[in-house]
């Protein structure tokens, strides 16, 4: 069994082969894409705290601003990576921190499919996929201009509309949100 920081990997043929030979002559050839193709790579596992999988692509920056990560956090982030669910996605692991529910709200609204496994010594406790609340209070901000809720002492109250794709509806003036119209607090 490989260490929690070991990578597993496929090894080319060593130059002196006849199948490494063939490749040169060949140039880049289809088993150099399978080599790659083959290549794991594992990351230092945690003691405890979450991982958010399954991430929309290039969202996992904007996911670590949402939840107001620091510069002293101990913090993995995989962007753009391959998935079998999404072709594409991002992760983050956060050591020593469990989210609270209206940051895993946050990041749901963000990225609906993210899964979340909470972390303690070394073992998976729970993993999740959130649902979106019906109703929710104070995470993200009405985009009409003449909503009340642009008064920074009223918080935005949102009700959701449908989940795929996304839409919200806001409590006071009934404007309805898209997914890419979100303006998180």
């Amino acid at each position: 069994m490989k260490g929690p920081t070991e990578m597993a990997t496929t090894r080319a043929p060593k130059q002196g082969t006849a199948a490494a030979a063939a490749r040169r002559a060949e140039g880049a050839s289809a088993g150099d894409a399978a080599v790659k193709k083959d290549v794991k790579m594992q990351v230092s596992a945690l003691r405890s705290g979450t991982v958010i999988d399954h991430l929309g692509p290039r969202t996992a920056l904007k996911a670590l601003r949402l939840l107001g990560i620091g510069d002293d956090a101990t913090v993995l982030i995989g962007v753009n990576l391959d998935s079998r669910k999404l072709a594409k996605k991002d992760l983050i692991k956060i050591e020593g921190r469990e989210l609270t529910p209206d940051e895993i709200n946050k990041i749901a609204l963000l990225s609906p499919q993210a899964t979340f496994s909470i972390i303690r010594d070394f073992e998976v406790v729970k993993k999740f996929r959130p649902e979106l609340p019906a109703e929710f209070e104070g995470l993200i901000r009405c985009v009409n201009p003449a909503c009340i809720t642009q008064d920074p002492r009223v918080k935005g109250r949102f009700l959701t509309v449908r989940k795929e794709p996304l839409k919200l509806r806001c409590h006071f003036c009934e404007r309805s949100l898209r997914e890419d119209e979100i303006e998180f607090l």
